[in-house]
C-alpha cells in the first residue's frame, strides 16, 4: 500500500509578517516558498516531524534561506560593499523577525532594480493540443498581467477537436492559429512566424503566470548580447507521489539566483558536453526575435510529436555556441501543473531522455563538439550503471524508480536520431519559417 502523503505548498510573503506553523495530519510536510512581495527568494521543505515551529523560528529559517540570494542580487546590481557587509553580519542570519527588518532596505533596492521599465514589445505564444481545460486556466491567468503583451497567440497543433478554437473565441485579445502538422517545435516555429513582437515569449498550456511575469522577464534583456531569457517554474501542487518525484528530481526550478550563460560557460563545460538544460525550461522562456535570423528556429525533429524533448535546450546550445548569451531570471515566475499519476510521469521521463539523447547527437552533428558524445557514450552509461548497482544494494527509492524508463528512453533516442539524420536541421528552419529570406 502506498503510504505517500501530499506536501502542502505555502507562499509566504516576508514583508507581511510571519505565522507560526502547525502540524497538519493530512500532509507529509510543508513546501514553503519565501517571497518579498513579488520576488521569490528561496524555498524550504519542512517535514511534519519538524513541526510545529514558532514565527521566530520560521524567520530564522527564512533568513538562512534568502540572505545568500539577496547578497547575490546586490552584487549583480553593483552594491558590493553593502552585499559583503550584509553577508558577513552573522547577527542578521539568526536574529529572527528583527533580521528581516534589517534586510528591508536591501530588498527594496532589489525590488526597485527588477521593476525598471523596458521598452520592448512582447508576443506571448502558447502551443497546445486538445487540452482546453488546462489552457483555459492559463489564459485566464494572462488576463491579470501587470504589463499586458502586444499580442497573445494560441497555436492549436494538429487538434482532434474544435474545443480550443471555441475556447479562444470566447477570450478577449487572444489570436487563434491552426497548425495542422503535429509537433511542438513545428507549432513553435509557426508561432514565431505569425507573431510581431520584438520579444517572443513561450509558456506551456499547463502553467499559470504570476502577474509580474512579463515585467520581470524583460529585465533579463538589459544587455544586447542576451538573446534568450528563462524564468522560475514553481509547482502548482504536490498532491501525488508522481508530482513530488518530478519536482524533486526532474523539475524546472533552477534556483533563485539570476544566472548568466555565455561563451565562458560554454568553454568551461565543453569537454563533457555543455549542460544547456540548466538554462531553464520551455514552459517559461523568451527570445529576441532577431536571434531566429542569426541561428535559425527550433529543430523540428525534437520535442512532442518527434523525439520528445530538448528543442529548447538545443536552440540555447546554438545561441551560446554562436557567442550569444542566455539569462535565467527567477523573478519571472510561472506555476506548472505536474503530471499526477505514475504512468504519465514515466512517459514524460521516457521522452525527456529520448529527446536529450537525440539533442546531444544533433549538437554533435552541427558542431562536431565531441563533449556531446562523451556525455552520451561515457558519462550517462556510467551514471546508469552506478545507479543500478546502488539501487540493487540499497533499494531503488524515489529517484531510481524511473531508472528502467530512463534507459529505455536513452536507447530510443539513439534509434530516433539514426532514423532522422536527413531531416531538416534547425539551422535551416529559418527557410521553412520564411525568416531572413
Amino acid at each position: 500500500m502506498n503510504a505517500f502523503k501530499p506536501w502542502k505548498i505555502l507562499n509566504i510573503d516576508l514583508g507581511k509578517g510571519l505565522p507560526s506553523l502547525q502540524i497538519d495530519e493530512g500532509y507529509q510536510g510543508l513546501y514553503i516558498v519565501f517571497w518579498w512581495y513579488s520576488i521569490p527568494l528561496g524555498h524550504r521543505e519542512i517535514p511534519s516531524a519538524q513541526l510545529p515551529i514558532t514565527s521566530e523560528q520560521l524567520a530564522n529559517l527564512a533568513l538562512r534561506t534568502i540572505t545568500p540570494v539577496v547578497c547575490d542580487r546586490l552584487l549583480k546590481q553593483g552594491l558590493k560593499g553593502h552585499s559583503a557587509e550584509l553577508y558577513q553580519n552573522s547577527r542578521i542570519m539568526n536574529s529572527g523577525q528583527r533580521g528581516l527588518m534589517m534586510l528591508d532596505q536591501s530588498l527594496s533596492q532589489v525590488h526597485e532594480y527588477l521593476s525598471r521599465p523596458v521598452d520592448e514589445s512582447v508576443s506571448v505564444i502558447i502551443c497546445t493540443r486538445d487540452r482546453s481545460e488546462q489552457l483555459a486556466k492559463c489564459l485566464r491567468s494572462l488576463q491579470d498581467l501587470s504589463q499586458y503583451p502586444e499580442e497573445i497567440l494560441v497555436v492549436d497543433n494538429a487538434p482532434r477537436s474544435d474545443s480550443t478554437r471555441q475556447l479562444v473565441a470566447k477570450m478577449p485579445r487572444i489570436r487563434y492559429i491552426l497548425e495542422p502538422r503535429p509537433g511542438l517545435d513545428v507549432a513553435r516555429n509557426t508561432g514565431i512566424r505569425k507573431s510581431t513582437g520584438d520579444i517572443v515569449a513561450f509558456i506551456d498550456d499547463d502553467v499559470m503566470v504570476h502577474p509580474n511575469w512579463i515585467t520581470r522577464l524583460l529585465q533579463g534583456f538589459n544587455d544586447p548580447k542576451v538573446m534568450a531569457v528563462t524564468g522560475l517554474v514553481l509547482p502548482m501542487e504536490l498532491e501525488t507521489e508522481a508530482q513530488f518525484i518530478f519536482e524533486k528530481y526532474w523539475g524546472f526550478n533552477r534556483g533563485y539566483r539570476a544566472l548568466t550563460f555565455d561563451s565562458r560557460f560554454f568553454e568551461d563545460h565543453r569537454t563533457w558536453g555543455v549542460p544547456v538544460w540548466r538554462i531553464g525550461a520551455g514552459a517559461n522562456m523568451a527570445f529576441r526575435r532577431t536571434v531566429f535570423e542569426l541561428v535559425g528556429g527550433f529543430d523540428e525533429r525534437l520535442d512532442v510529436g518527434a523525439a520528445g524533448c530538448s528543442g529548447d535546450s538545443e536552440l540555447w546550445y546554438r545561441m551560446i555556441a554562436g557567442g550569444w548569451t542566455c539569462v535565467y531570471e527567477p523573478a519571472a515566475v510561472v506555476y506548472h501543473n505536474h503530471r499526477r499519476d505514475t504512468d504519465s510521469l514515466e512517459r514524460q521521463v521516457y521522452y525527456y531522455m529520448r529527446g536529450h539523447v537525440a539533442a546531444l547527437l544533433i549538437q554533435f552533428e552541427k558542431y562536431r563538439h565531441f563533449g556531446n558524445l562523451l556525455r552520451l557514450f561515457i558519462a550517462l552509461p556510467a551514471f546508469y550503471v552506478k545507479s543500478f548497482l546502488t539501487g540493487t544494494l540499497k533499494g531503488f527509492g524515489q529517484r531510481r524508480s524511473t531508472l528502467l524508463v530512463e534507459i529505455s528512453g536513452y536507447v530510443s533516442g539513439i534509434k530516433f536520431y539514426l532514423k532522422n539524420r536527413s531531416y531538416t536541421d534547425g539551422s535551416k528552419v529559418r527557410d521553412i519559417m520564411g525568416i531572413g529570406s
